[in-house]
C-alpha cells in the first residue's frame, strides 16, 4: 500500500471473470498515520473502502479487457469489524453480483489471517476512459500489481 498516493493493492494472488483475491501490506509508517490516531495508527475507514473499490476496479478492468472504466458509484452496507494497524498483511476479495446497463455490483471484503475486518456491496459506473492517458496509466499499475500474470495462472 501506498496510502498517501491512494495506490491500495499490492498484488493480485488470483483472478477470473468472476471474482479476485489480491494483497495488501500495510506499511509500517505514512503521514496517514500521523493524525489517524497520534499514538495509536490506524488505517481510516475510508481506506479500507478504498482497497476494496481498487479490487473491484481491477476485477472489472480484467472483466472488461481494459475497454472501458470502472468508477465507485456507492457503498452500501458496509461493515467494520476490527481495526488494521501499520505492518498488517491484507487480503482483499470481490466478486461480481451484477454487470450490466453500464453498472455493476461487486461484493467485496477485507481480511487478516482469515478474520474478517470489512466488507461492503460497492456499485461501479463503467464509462469510456476520459483520457487515453489515464487507460495506459491503469494498464501499468494491473502490470505492476500482476493482475495479467494472475490471470494467466
Amino acid at each position: 500500500m501506498r496510502l498517501e498516493y491512494f495506490q491500495m493493492i499490492d498484488r493480485v494472488l488470483a483472478v477470473d471473470p468472476d471474482g479476485i483475491r489480491a494483497e495488501a501490506l500495510v506499511p509500517d509508517a505514512s503521514p496517514v498515520f500521523e493524525g489517524h490516531f497520534p499514538g495509536h495508527p490506524l488505517v481510516p475507514g475510508v481506506l479500507l473502502v478504498e482497497t476494496m473499490a481498487q479490487a473491484s476496479g481491477y476485477l472489472l478492468l480484467h472483466r472488461l479487457g481494459f475497454a472501458r472504466m470502472p468508477f465507485l458509484a456507492s457503498v452500501k452496507e458496509a461493515k467494520f469489524r476490527s481495526f488494521v494497524p501499520p505492518g498488517t498483511r491484507l487480503e482483499v476479495t470481490a466478486r461480481i453480483e451484477h454487470d450490466g446497463s453500464g453498472y455493476a455490483v461487486t461484493r467485496a471484503g477485507v481480511t487478516r489471517d482469515g478474520q474478517r475486518i470489512c466488507d461492503a456491496e460497492l456499485t461501479l459506473r463503467i464509462l469510456p476512459f476520459p483520457a487515453a492517458e489515464l487507460e495506459a496509466t491503469m494498464r501499468a499499475q494491473a502490470e505492476r500489481i500482476g493482475l495479467g500474470a494472475a490471470a494467466r495462472a
